[in-house]
């Protein structure tokens, strides 16, 4: 079996294991993401389901030591890279030192290019990395610590929250994987009536649905492994085909905005997903919201100060929003995104804020808890 490591962002780790643990992996989790072992199958079901991780890498053999360039080279040739790339293929290259002998990365990122070139017959440039590409050149890490050398190659291509539904978004945009973290977080059921009422670009609903009808977030978009010498076209269709055998319905979706510009966005991105007839969109204020009569979740990423014009006060945005919910969502299930813990007191909803994330680069708090 090979070794494979789901990166995923601070904070994700343990949702991303609870996700390979229902594909029927064996998940560890370490700094930075999950490690687990499968065969090519188990490494295109994962770049298919895995709604929270943000790439899969695959690793190349065992790890080593190097302590020289000249030994690093000869270690690195050794590797089996004819499973990974083509004589001459370009490749960007992310190399990070630390506590070790070899500390220049861009040196080290030079060796992989000539053992490429001995191991493969051709020179493979190196081209920078380009997140943004639709098809970015084949991203090969490197990581040194303590002198210990691991090696892995980015089978996911693009990150993983592009998921190939979202074209248009609205200010302070939440990525899909961190929006698909908060629903599992939430505990929501994927039954129970799902309310956002700060819902900009349709991120969460967006992805609630998909969830609940089972669409895997990898069933539109390209990968890298497709571009591999070793790609199995056939088992690739047939692990993407099998997840029609388990797509049910979905529960009641309200998502509202007061923004009319973010609900067109919304909708459109609805549209593109495939999920437009599971998700009611409303232009209103959070003081209109109108909750069906049986409890269920409330899943929102409400504006912090962060997001808006420096010194805005929200505090009575969310006093206001508490108030709400206490009226007409009494027994709800809560869970709000915040990166202030004194805006999410001013909603008077006891909740537990102990899970930390980050958004956009910022440092937020997911607080959970009954509204009564």
């Amino acid at each position: 079996m090979d070794s494979y490591f789901a990166v995923t962002a601070p904070g994700l780790e343990p949702f991303t294991a609870q996700e390979l643990r229902g594909l029927e992996f064996a998940p560890a989790i370490e700094p930075g993401g999950v490690l687990f072992k499968g065969n090519l199958s188990a490494l295109y079901r994962a770049n298919l389901h895995l709604r929270t991780a943000s790439r899969i890498l695959a690793r190349l053999g065992n790890f080593f030591y190097a302590t020289t360039f000249p030994e690093l080279q000869e270690r690195l040739a050794r590797l089996p890279w004819e499973r990974f790339l083509t004589p001459g293929q370009p490749v960007s290259t992310r190399v990070t030192c630390h506590r070790s002998k070899l500390y220049h990365s861009d040196a080290v990122a030079r060796t992989v290019s000539t053992a490429l070139e001995q191991r493969l017959g051709k020179p493979s440039p190196i081209l920078k990395a380009d997140e943004d590409s639709d098809h970015p050149p084949q991203l090969v890490v490197v990581r040194l610590a303590e002198d210990k050398c691991t090696v892995s190659v980015n089978s996911s291509g693009t990150l993983l929250h592009k998921r190939g539904y979202r074209q248009a978004v609205a200010k302070a945009p939440l990525r899909e994987t961190l929006a698909a973290a908060l629903l599992m977080a939430s505990g929501w059921d994927k039954v129970s009536p799902l309310l956002d009422p700060f819902c900009g670009s349709g991120t969460i609903p967006i992805e609630a649905a998909l969830m609940a009808l089972g669409i895997p977030p990898g069933i539109n978009r390209r990968f890298a492994f497709m571009d591999w010498p070793g790609f199995d076209e056939r088992l690739w269709q047939e692990t993407a085909g099998i997840w029609q055998k388990a797509a049910g319905t979905t529960s009641l979706i309200l998502a509202s905005d007061r923004d009319a510009g973010a609900i067109k966005m919304a909708q459109a991105n609805a549209e593109r997903a495939g999920v437009t007839d599971y998700i009611e969109f409303k232009c209103q204020a959070v003081s209109y919201l109108t909750p069906p009569p049986e409890p269920g979740w409330i899943v929102t990423n409400p504006p912090y100060g962060l997001r808006l014009s420096e010194g805005k006060d929200l505090r009575n945005l969310y006093a206001q929003f508490g108030n709400i919910l206490r009226e007409k969502c009494s027994g709800w299930n809560l869970s709000v995104l915040c990166s202030d813990r004194v805006l999410l007191g001013q909603m008077q909803v006891q909740m537990d804020t102990s899970l930390s994330l980050v958004n956009g680069g910022i440092r937020v708090r997911l607080g959970r808890g009954i509204v009564n």
